[in-house]
């Protein structure tokens, strides 16, 4: 029989949803490896990335294995991805701030966590993501805000191709996760 040691204190499961395209595999490189990769590849089904964190949390360092699970955003896979919901422990819910539609689908998503997530309440933070793209922009702060204080969630843009607020955005969702 053999034993294998654990070299963390936590495992922590986070799940990324939204729609196609709004750059949910692009963030997850960029937070695991902070690269931003230049090619289009849709995901099909699901993938995940992992990184490992300490997480200080009243002078104590925690040792924190984190899997983020990247899901396909297309409409035909939503039924093998929902699957996955109830094993997480928190939602990263991402749209495109130069994408109306992406916005708009924000409240499918939401109706669809209320169904298949752990719990009634669960930990969520909206990401508006391409933030990098300002000049584009069709989503202003203040209606995203707006959207995010409708359903009491926290609200933070993002870049995956800079890097700008990727890593405070999950910090943000682990410090609700960990509370």
């Amino acid at each position: 029989m053999t034993t294998t040691a654990i070299d963390y204190d936590y495992l922590i499961k986070f799940l990324t949803i939204g729609d196609s395209g709004v750059g949910k595999t692009s963030f997850l490189y960029q937070y695991t490896d902070g690269v931003f990769h230049t090619k289009f590849i849709s995901t099909v089904g699901i993938d995940f990335r992992e990184k490992r964190v300490l997480y200080n949390s009243n002078g104590i360092n925690h040792r924190i294995h984190l899997q983020l699970w990247d899901t396909a955003g297309q409409e035909r896979f939503r039924s093998l991805t929902t699957a996955f919901y109830r094993d997480s422990m928190g939602f990263i819910l991402i749209f495109d701030i130069t994408n109306e539609q992406s916005f708009l689908d924000v409240q499918s998503w939401m109706e669809q966590l209320k169904q298949h997530a752990y719990c009634e309440d669960p930990d969520i933070v909206l990401c508006g993501n391409k933030a990098d793209l300002d000049h584009k922009r069709v989503i202003s702060e203040t209606r995203a805000q707006s959207l995010a204080d409708k359903y009491q969630i926290e609200y933070i843009e993002t870049s995956a191709f800079t890097g700008h607020n990727v890593a405070a955005a999950v910090d943000l969702l682990l410090d609700k996760v960990m509370k």
